[in-house]
């Protein structure tokens, strides 16, 4: 099958139309992607939940390299959808995926902690696209815009049942009775490549939340692959201090991905 790298997207294009494909948002760090292997390996799954065909690696890590060869901070994005088709769900057998990549600034450092708003718009179970991260973000554009609203930095995500999920774009990480707690995502949710790695390495452990738990937790905060990990001061009217268990996380991270150390400096 063919493969089509464009720059700018068709009408016809089954991500525009229907959300049909995969994205990763990966940090650059002095030319490179430390934590590629971990964006490709939620890439592949991602692909062969849809069915869509992986682009060879190689090529497009030689793309990835050209892109961001001297650059020392930024992020990049990859997007990749089905390709093009005709009008109507039925993904079409023979349409060549189409990728893209994007080159954007780092964000802003937010030193303070960050000001969580409780969203109404809930995250709705669908086991067979839960974790990975496909482009209908819906949910998430709606809550966003509440936090806005809200004038908070983001906003925090339960499924229907009231079980607490996420935030719009980092996973959570409660801190309760000496360990870091992070909601289980079988039923919803984006599985982040840094949650991953913080549950790999014995860092943090899942368990079902709920709001009443999260509101009563020693200490919050969010992590994502772009922002490594961030304190949360507020949650609507509970208010958290500065907490060592954040710091020592932070620490932690920042000895295997020195890009994130700007976190612990901050502290």
């Amino acid at each position: 099958m063919g493969l089509r790298r464009i720059d700018a997207i068709a009408p016809s294009n089954r991500g525009l139309n229907y959300g049909d494909g995969v994205f990763e948002t990966m940090r650059v760090h002095r030319g490179a992607l430390p934590l590629w292997s971990r964006h490709l390996a939620r890439l592949r799954e991602g692909t062969d939940r849809l069915g869509i065909a992986l682009p060879d690696v190689a090529f497009v890590e030689a793309r990835i390299a050209a892109v961001i060869h001297g650059v020392d901070a930024g992020v990049l994005k990859l997007l990749l959808t089905r390709g093009d088709g005709g009008r109507g769900y039925a993904p079409p057998a023979e349409a060549p995926p189409v990728w893209m990549l994007a080159l954007h600034p780092l964000p802003a450092s937010t030193p303070a902690g960050l000001r969580l708003h409780a969203c109404d718009t809930r995250l709705a179970a669908q086991p067979a696209l839960a974790g990975i991260k496909h482009c209908n973000r819906l949910e998430q554009v709606l809550a966003r815009a509440e936090a806005e609203r809200a004038g908070c930095d983001e906003g925090l995500m339960c499924d229907a049942e009231g079980r607490v999920v996420s935030a719009t774009s980092a996973n959570l990480l409660v801190h309760r009775d000496g360990r870091w707690l992070t909601p289980p995502l079988e039923r919803c949710g984006v599985a982040g490549v840094l949650r991953g790695w913080l549950l790999e390495h014995g860092l943090a452990e899942t368990r079902d939340l709920s709001m009443s738990e999260v509101e009563s937790a020693d200490a919050l905060a969010l992590c994502n692959a772009v922002r490594g990990i961030l304190p949360v001061s507020t949650l609507g009217a509970r208010a958290w201090s500065p907490h060592s268990a954040i710091t020592d996380l932070q620490a932690r991270l920042a000895m295997a991905y020195p890009m994130f150390s700007e976190s612990v400096e901050a502290a």
